[in-house]
């Protein structure tokens, strides 16, 4: 493995918004972040600014454009590209003395968690979204497959970028569109260099089979018990009612 460094700055922004009701008040911690990092020796970096864990927009670095994560967030407020090339080109000179002073001593390698579910709730035929949610890791270099019936699918996969955490870590979330059915199954192939050996997290659908005969005639069975047990005791505890009636009736006044 060539040696890799990793500089990373973060800048964190504390809103707190206090909406006061009659006597008390509501406070809520909101978070901006401004991430950015450079690798080499892939020349490689991200711009990006996140709010509560969310990802506003990133910067191009190739194209020199700034990518809202939803087009409605650009009509509302504008970032010039160039200042996050500006702060990347920084980065690369900082990093290239860090390097040398740490005798170009590689970062540490920390291997992510992987996890795969799906959107919302499965249905056979129905349109669905497989997420594979990759978490926990560093640095931001990691190559993600998807695998369907053991297949590399490229058709329709998306991807965030790098969203950092307040650990200076890292996740990244990668999305593939699909019709569940129970004759395929899918794994989401991670490769990072905290990884031995790539990780295959493996989704399918789970076949749900009708009862078998022998438990439905059992469950029947005992319902048919408990109705007949309630019925019993109702006509009983009425016959007893009935009686202390007429006994009472029988003595009459004192």
């Amino acid at each position: 493995m060539s040696v890799k460094g990793v500089l990373m700055l973060q800048f964190f922004f504390m809103a707190i918004l206090i909406g006061p009701q009659e006597s008390w008040a509501i406070k809520e911690e909101h978070k901006l972040i401004q991430a950015e990092f450079y690798l080499s020796p892939d020349q490689t970096g991200e711009f990006m600014f996140d709010f509560d864990g969310d990802e506003i927009f990133h910067v191009d670095l190739k194209k020199k454009e700034t990518v809202w994560r939803l087009e409605e967030f650009g009509q509302y407020s504008s970032f010039e590209a160039q200042g996050a090339l500006d702060n990347i080109a920084v980065d690369k000179a900082n990093l290239d003395i860090m390097i040398k002073r740490s005798n170009h001593t590689p970062d540490d390698n920390v291997p992510p968690e992987v996890t795969v579910l799906t959107k919302t709730p499965v249905e056979a035929g129905e349109p669905n979204i497989l997420i594979c949610f990759i978490d926990k890791f560093s640095p931001p270099v990691v190559k993600v497959t998807w695998l369907k019936n053991q297949q590399p699918v490229t058709t329709g996969v998306s991807e965030t970028v790098f969203l950092p955490r307040e650990d200076h870590l890292f996740r990244k979330f990668h999305y593939l569109p699909f019709l569940p059915s129970t004759e395929d199954v899918y794994d989401c192939k991670v490769e990072h260099w905290g990884l031995e050996k790539p990780l295959l997290k493996h989704w399918e659908m789970q076949d749900q089979s009708p009862l078998p005969e022998t438990t439905e005639n059992v469950v029947c069975a005992l319902g048919l018990i408990v109705g007949l047990v309630c019925i019993i005791a109702g006509i009983i505890l009425i016959i007893k009612g009935t009686q202390k009636g007429n006994n009472a009736q029988r003595r009459g006044p004192l």
